[in-house]
This record gives structure tokens, C-alpha cells and sequence, in this order.
């Protein structure tokens, strides 16, 4: 191959480099994909013999034991909740649910455990359900 061809040939590969991040042939503004995880804690309102969990007890909470640990942000969502008790109950409830997207640490998992625990403490409750997913995570700013 002449070196003028060689050139080109070159040349035409960066080129096809730089239009392979997007479909429409122009430079990608994506945010880079960083892989972290996600945490969703899954809290039930109902106290024994003592009603629910009040929106200002869940207020305190969070203000309190969850941001502090998180505050880099986090997402919070109420729902409708059923699970079996340790006495073999089926159990409906309210429940809160938050979500937080980390970077997988031996602090985050203690932080975890933590706030399940306070909870549980405060609240009189039999669990707090923890589920962790691998998340690939952009943010659009």
C-alpha cells in the first residue's frame, strides 16, 4: 500500500471512529456509564399494637438515620406492602420504600445495616427487606 493510501485508509478509519458513538454521525454528549448499585429498603408502617408509623416519625427518620449515612441523595416512595410474619401472619401494610444508587462499599453495607436496625429498634418491627442490584447508572445534567 502507498503511503498516500495508507493515509487515507487512516483517515477514513478515524473518522468512522468518531461517528461510531452515536447513530446520526455526531460526536455522543452521553454521560460516561459508571456501574454502581442500587439499594432499595423496604420499611413497614405498622407498629404493633400502636397503629402506623406517622408521616412526622417517618419525617424524623429520615432526616435523622437515613440521610446522614446517604447524603449524596436518595429516592423515597410510598406503597402497599404484604409479606408472612414469623408467626406464619399473612401481613398487608403500608410501607415506605427508598432507593439509593452507590458505589458498592464495605461503608454503604454498614450504613445499610444500620438503618434497617433503627428502624426495627424504633419501630418495634420483625424485618427490614433489603434488595441490592448491580446498576449501570447516567446522569443527564
Amino acid at each position: 500500500m502507498s503511503p498516500a493510501a495508507r493515509t487515507a485508509f487512516f483517515a477514513c478509519l478515524l473518522a468512522l471512529a468518531a461517528c461510531a458513538g452515536s447513530r446520526d454521525g455526531a460526536l455522543s454528549t452521553e454521560p460516561a456509564v459508571r456501574t454502581m448499585v442500587a439499594d432499595r429498603l423496604i420499611f413497614g408502617r405498622s407498629i404493633p399494637d400502636d397503629g402506623l408509623v406517622s408521616e412526622e416519625q417517618w419525617e424524623a427518620f429520615l432526616e435523622d438515620v437515613v440521610t446522614p449515612r446517604f447524603p449524596e441523595g436518595l429516592t423515597v416512595w410510598r406503597a402497599e406492602g404484604q409479606w408472612t410474619d414469623p408467626q406464619g401472619t399473612l401481613v398487608e401494610e403500608p410501607v415506605m420504600v427508598i432507593e439509593i444508587v452507590h458505589p458498592a462499599s464495605a461503608r454503604a453495607d454498614s450504613a445499610m445495616a444500620a438503618i434497617a436496625g433503627e428502624y426495627r429498634r424504633r419501630f418495634r418491627q420483625d424485618a427490614v427487606l433489603r434488595v441490592t442490584t448491580d446498576a449501570r447508572v447516567h446522569l443527564f445534567e
